[in-house]
C-alpha cells in the first residue's frame, strides 16, 4: 500500500486516517499538509480504493470546490469603489443555510438523464431534491463558503473567486445514500454519527453504488454550475469581463489511473493536481491564495495527483467562536474577540463582509506552511490577496460536519 503523509498532524488525524486505511479495499493514501480531524475521513484526505466508493469520505458537502476568475481590471480600476462592490455582493448574492436564490436560475443542468437516479429512489423523493436544487442554485451558503476579489500583487490584476459546494441539494443526496449503505429508507432520520466511526463503503458495482456515483456526479456539476453564476455575478457587478479561470471540486470521487491500475480516488479537502492540472487554493480572510499546477514529478505520482485545498483549520469553530445558545443566538466562550478580527482583517487590507471568529485568521494554519510541505507536487503561478471578502453572516449554523 503506497501513502504519503504531508506536513505535521494531530495524533487523532493520523489515527483517522491509518482507520480509514484499514478499511476495505483500499490500494493507498495522502494526508495533505492542510490536513485536520473530520467526520469518517480527515478533511485533506485522500483515500484510493478497488472498486469502491466511500459517501461519508465524499462527505455531506458533495463537489464542495473553488473559482477563481482572471478579470480585464486592475486594481486601481476599483480600489475606490470596494466598499461599494463589497455591498452590492452583499446585497446580490445569497448566503446562509437554507437560502433560496432571489432568481430562479434556468439551466440545461435540470434536464440530465441522471435526475432519474432519484426517481429510482421514489417519486416524492425526486420532486423534492430537484425543487430544492432549483430553488438554490446560485446560493453561497454558510461556513467557510465565501465571494473573494483578489489582487495579484506583482501584476495588479483582479480576480475574482468563490468557494462552495452542492448546497442542500448535495446534502440530502449525502445522507440519503448513507442511510441506504445502512440499511435505512433514503428519506429516513439518521441516528446521531460519530466522528470516529469507520468509512461508509459502497461496491461500484453494485446498484446502490452505481447510483451513488451517478447521484455525485449530478451534485458536481450542480456545484459547477452554481460557481459559475455567482462568478458571472460578481463580473456584472464589477463590470469586467473573465480572461481565464480555474475551477476544481476537491469534495469528490474520481475514476482515475494509478500505477497501472483503475482505482476510485476519495479526495474530501483535497484537489486534484495531475501533472500540468491548474488548482486555485484559498487561504483564510486575512492569508494569500494561490493559482497552482501539478507537477510531473515522482513526488505527485506517489501523492497520487492531490494536493491541498486552503490551508487547515487548527482551532474548532466552538474554541473560535464560543458556545451557541440557538435560543437567545448568543455565544460565550470563544477564545477569538470580533475586535481581535476586524483589527487583523483590516491590518491586511480586506474590505469584509458577514463572517464570525470562526472563520477569522486565528483559525486557519498560514497557507505557505501547507505550500511548502508540498513544493515538490505543485508550483505556485500566481499569488493573490484578498482585497474583498463576502461570508454568511456571524451566527448562521453550518451543517456539514466537514
Amino acid at each position: 500500500m503506497k501513502t504519503t503523509v504531508f506536513g505535521e498532524h494531530e495524533e487523532q488525524t493520523l489515527r483517522q486516517f491509518q482507520n480509514c486505511l484499514n478499511t476495505g479495499q483500499v490500494i493507498g493514501g495522502v494526508l495533505c499538509a492542510d490536513g485536520h480531524y473530520g467526520y469518517s475521513q480527515p478533511v485533506g484526505g485522500v483515500v484510493v480504493y478497488d472498486r469502491q466508493i466511500s459517501p461519508s469520505g465524499v462527505g455531506y458537502d458533495i463537489a464542495c470546490g473553488n473559482k477563481a476568475v482572471l478579470t480585464n481590471l486592475k486594481y486601481s480600476d476599483i480600489k475606490k469603489d470596494l466598499p461599494q462592490i463589497m455591498n452590492a455582493i452583499n446585497a446580490k448574492i445569497s448566503f446562509g443555510i437554507g437560502r433560496k436564490n432571489k432568481e430562479q436560475v434556468d439551466h440545461e443542468l435540470f434536464d440530465d438523464p441522471d435526475w432519474n437516479v432519484y426517481r429510482q429512489i421514489g417519486q416524492q423523493e425526486h420532486d423534492k431534491l430537484k425543487k430544492l436544487a432549483i430553488e438554490q442554485l446560485g446560493t453561497v451558503g454558510s461556513g467557510n463558503h465565501y465571494v473573494d476579489i483578489l489582487v495579484d500583487e506583482k501584476t495588479q490584476e483582479v480576480w475574482v473567486a468563490n468557494h462552495f459546494g452542492s448546497r442542500g441539494f448535495g446534502h440530502k443526496t449525502a445522507s440519503g445514500f448513507l442511510n441506504l449503505a445502512n440499511g435505512r429508507l433514503f428519506s429516513d432520520k439518521a441516528p446521531g454519527e460519530s466522528m470516529e466511526q469507520a468509512p461508509t463503503l459502497l461496491d461500484l458495482d453494485s446498484e446502490v453504488g452505481d447510483m451513488y456515483f451517478r447521484a455525485m456526479t449530478l451534485a458536481g456539476r450542480y456545484a459547477y454550475a452554481g460557481r459559475d453564476y455567482v462568478a458571472d455575478q460578481v463580473l456584472s457587478i464589477l463590470g469586467a469581463a473573465p480572461l481565464f479561470s480555474v475551477h476544481n471540486h476537491h469534495n469528490f470521487a474520481w475514476k482515475e489511473n494509478h500505477f497501472g491500475q483503475e482505482t476510485i480516488v476519495v479526495r474530501k479537502g483535497a484537489t486534484p493536481s495531475a501533472a500540468g492540472q491548474l488548482g486555485f487554493i484559498g487561504g483564510s480572510m486575512g492569508d494569500i491564495c494561490v493559482i497552482v499546477k501539478g507537477k510531473d514529478t515522482e513526488a505527485n505520482i506517489n501523492a497520487f495527483s492531490s494536493t491541498v485545498h486552503g490551508a487547515g483549520r487548527i482551532m474548532s469553530r466552538t474554541q473560535a467562536a464560543g458556545k451557541m445558545n440557538w435560543k437567545t443566538r448568543q455565544r460565550s466562550g470563544g477564545q477569538i474577540t470580533e475586535k481581535q478580527m476586524y483589527r487583523a482583517v483590516k491590518a491586511f487590507g480586506v474590505e469584509l463582509r458577514g463572517a464570525g471568529t470562526d472563520e477569522s485568521p486565528f483559525v486557519y494554519r498560514k497557507l505557505q506552511t501547507v505550500l511548502d510541505a508540498h513544493k515538490d507536487t505543485i508550483e505556485v503561478l500566481h499569488v493573490l490577496k484578498p482585497v474583498g471578502v463576502c461570508m454568511a453572516g456571524a451566527n448562521e449554523l453550518d451543517p456539514y460536519k466537514d
